[in-house]
């Protein structure tokens, strides 16, 4: 596909390259991402080919990144802009118009209304959707000639093995891009995707795998994954295993921490701490332990040789965890660059 068309593409808030990295397996050439967090860096380049800036999207215009698609008959600029603050979760925390990341969306517009890239591309938690700082972007983009898709899609529905649904937004000077449609005529579970992996205890790591490694459990938390089923919640424990908060009627409600996975079914949505077992349903469907860093990636489409850290580095879980729960799962990724290219290459056809 694409024929003889040049297209090439940015990747705005690029991380560890989950969006660039499913991109280029759909076809599109991704030339170079930009990041603020440095630590991206290696895992970047060195799985996805490209140049990694390591720049606030604040402090760059358009014409910083431009050389990277000039040549380009199409130029596609995509980014994920940091979930957090529009999270459910953060707005249970916190005012979240008063993190310094909530403005991001606007800079990232500012670069697309300073450039005008043929397509742009943007995916984020569903309940951005709802928002006036969302709305405010679609309208201007609107007002600047884009035709713009968007819509809430189950990243279930393109062979990632997670409940995680995804706003994804495309949008066009050329024509109104189709939103992805189902790739995956079944869903992949949490057995298909990591029950082939060796066995190993808390707190320890594979010998041939230095990213198959848990997080140690403190002893009152070894108790209580040994008393949870799989799907079911702490409410099935004894009452002495309690936290104290869960005692309460206000604690009545936190009913998706302390759980484990079901074999059969695809994991609860990644976070970045989906390493300790007490922040979700992150624990191992029979082992009494939460999920590995390699369970973690591989929960999130990351081919298993994807390489998150330099040969004689260390692991570091918050690292390693925040790289891998932030990152656009591939494989969705792919689903979003398969629906470009299907554009791009018909609007190829049409203009020859």
């Amino acid at each position: 596909m694409l024929d003889s068309l040049n297209v090439q593409a940015f990747d705005m808030f690029c991380s560890i390259g989950g969006l660039t990295y499913g991109l280029q397996t759909a076809g599109i050439q991704v030339n170079a991402g930009l990041d603020l967090d440095s630590s991206c860096c290696y895992a970047y380049e060195n799985n996805c080919n490209a140049d990694f800036l390591n720049s606030d999207i604040k402090d760059i215009t358009y014409s910083d990144i431009s050389r990277y698609v000039e040549t380009a008959d199409y130029r596609i600029l995509v980014g994920c802009a940091p979930c957090q603050p529009f999270s459910g979760h953060t707005a249970k925390m916190k005012s979240t118009q008063s993190d310094p990341r909530w403005n991001l969306i606007d800079e990232f517009l500012r670069i697309i209304l300073e450039g005008k890239p043929e397509i742009v591309s943007m995916e984020n938690v569903p309940r951005l959707l709802r928002m006036p700082i969302y709305k405010s972007f679609k309208s201007k983009l609107a007002d600047a000639g884009y035709k713009v898709s968007d819509g809430i899609v189950s990243c279930s529905e393109f062979g990632v093995p997670q409940y995680r649904r995804r706003l994804v937004m495309l949008a066009s000077l050329l024509d109104r891009i189709p939103l992805p449609t189902r790739t995956s005529t079944t869903t992949k579970s949490v057995r298909q995707t990591i029950g082939n992996l060796d066995r190993i205890a808390h707190g320890q790591s594979n010998d041939s795998d230095p990213l198959h490694v848990c997080s140690r459990l403190e002893p009152i938390n070894l108790e209580r994954i040994q008393a949870s089923k799989p799907g079911e919640s702490w409410r099935d424990w004894p009452q002495r295993l309690l936290p104290d908060c869960f005692t309460k009627d206000s604690g009545q409600s936190y009913t998706n921490v302390y759980g484990r996975m079901r074999w059969d079914y695809p994991a609860p949505t990644l976070t970045t701490q989906f390493y300790k077992y007490g922040t979700g349903r992150f624990g191992h469907p029979e082992q009494d332990r939460a999920l590995s860093l390699r369970e973690g990636a591989l929960l999130q489409t990351f081919p298993q040789e994807y390489q998150f850290i330099k040969p004689d580095g260390c692991v570091s879980f918050t690292a390693v965890g925040r790289h891998i729960g932030n990152a656009v799962p591939p494989a969705l990724a792919s689903a979003i660059g398969k629906a470009i290219v299907g554009h791009i290459d018909n609007r190829g056809k049409i203009c020859v």
